[in-house]
């Protein structure tokens, strides 16, 4: 192992060789309005009780209207959706764009905006929240989920993949 400490580039090239599932993270921004944030940090935090995590960029979009509204929305999505994922790695809304794309949100009866025809939709409300470098570790508490059919949506190396049974 280098001596070194590895640069930031040499991290993410590092941290992409670990296959994800892709997701979308959803607040609601104005009343029935949603933005959505393309992320692949969301991890399982606990069984008892059911926690998740989410990592949101300081510079996001998404960061003050969780904050704001003290929950969020977790989208997993199918592998036919990646024009979906990078629609929402950019940062701006466009109701053309996501006619085009068929977007469409369901809410739950807490007011939580999900991607409809995702491959799993997960409800949190924020439980915690964790400043930790240039992001924030949101802890959510599950308020419930859904499954669908599908396959999901894997990044790996830099790229969308799927995966072959």
């Amino acid at each position: 192992m280098a001596s070194k400490s590895p640069t930031a580039a040499e991290f993410r090239l590092a941290c992409g060789q670990f296959a994800t599932g892709v997701s979308v993270v959803t607040a609601e921004r104005a009343p029935g309005k949603v933005h959505g944030m393309t992320a692949n940090s969301v991890t399982s935090v606990s069984l008892n009780p059911l926690l998740l995590l989410v990592c949101v960029d300081h510079r996001a979009q998404l960061l003050p209207m969780v904050r704001a509204k003290g929950h969020f929305g977790v989208s997993v999505l199918k592998q036919e959706q990646q024009a979906i994922s990078r629609y929402f790695a950019q940062t701006v809304e466009d109701e053309a764009t996501e006619a085009r794309l068929g977007i469409r949100y369901r809410w739950t009866e807490s007011g939580i905006p999900l991607l409809d025809d995702a491959l799993v939709h997960i409800a949190c409300r924020v439980r915690s929240a964790y400043e930790a470098g240039d992001h924030t570790i949101f802890i959510g508490e599950v308020e419930g989920t859904e499954i669908f059919d599908g396959e999901p949506l894997v990044y790996f190396r830099g790229a969308y993949r799927k995966i072959e049974l």
